[in-house]
């Protein structure tokens, strides 16, 4: 059983930078593909970034694409997000998610086990 817990998030402006950081535990982090995922508020949840095992392939959603990175450290159990040039339509819950496979899903249901999420709010 893996445990993730987000970190990070908080109260920004618009053009502001911020990381999120995701610290597993329970098990073996470079056996497993990492993503992020967000969702707003009446949305559904989406995509954002994705880290093969290990993190020499990395995948995007297309508006995050140029402004977020996704980045991990197999030996600290860790996965990043590196998020610049920040939007107010960024705001949403930030999980990070593991999937037991080979490659990269942008389908929150091919993930296995999930964090509880961190909030990011960018104003205007």
């Amino acid at each position: 059983q893996v445990q993730l817990v987000e970190s990070g998030g908080g109260l920004v402006q618009t053009g502001d930078s911020l990381t999120l950081s995701c610290a597993a535990s329970g098990g073996t982090a470079s056996a497993y593909v990492m993503g992020w995922f967000r969702q707003a508020p009446g949305k559904e949840r989406e995509f954002v970034a994705g880290a093969s095992r290990s993190g020499g392939g990395t995948y995007y959603a297309d508006s995050v694409k140029g402004r977020f990175s996704i980045s991990r450290d197999n030996a600290k159990n860790t996965v990043y997000l590196q998020m610049n040039s920040l939007k107010p339509e960024d705001t949403a819950i930030y999980s990070c998610a593991a999937r037991w496979a080979t490659w990269v899903s942008r389908r929150p249901g091919d993930y296995d086990y999930w964090g509880q999420g961190t909030q990011v709010t960018v104003s205007s």
